[in-house]
């Protein structure tokens, strides 16, 4: 049986995706997981926005965050996310994943993954 929601999980969730940034986070997290250096060759914003954007996201449940050696590590949230956070993910992949920022986002990401996460971290030291 699932359990239902309270407001303030709903809000936290809604609030996170009302966020072009953070709606562009989910969606490249959709295919794997990838680093705060990857994201941050995604979107070319200060590592403290970007960090704000994901702490965001982490506490409304919607991705997990693993620290890994110097890095951190994000995926979407997996079986341990709440009902509302699993439905919210996947209505946001099947609403946006034929945007053409998705689209866009996509082809930067391949650049990005070929790049050695020594040297995109690098940059953000």
């Amino acid at each position: 049986m699932r359990s239902t929601p309270s407001l303030k999980s709903v809000l936290l969730i809604t609030n996170a995706l009302a966020d072009a940034n953070r709606v562009r986070l989910l969606m490249a997290l959709r295919v794997s997981e990838l680093c705060l250096c990857q994201l941050l060759g995604l979107l070319k914003l200060a590592p403290s926005t970007v960090s704000k954007h994901m702490s965001i996201l982490h506490h409304a449940g919607l991705v997990s965050a693993e620290k890994r050696g110097k890095w951190v590590y994000y995926s979407l949230a997996g079986r341990d996310a709440s009902p509302a956070a699993r439905d919210a993910v996947a209505w946001l992949i099947a609403a946006a994943a034929g945007t053409r920022e998705a689209g866009a986002d996509a082809r930067t990401l391949k650049k990005v993954a070929r790049t050695s996460r020594d040297t995109l971290c690098k940059c953000y030291r």
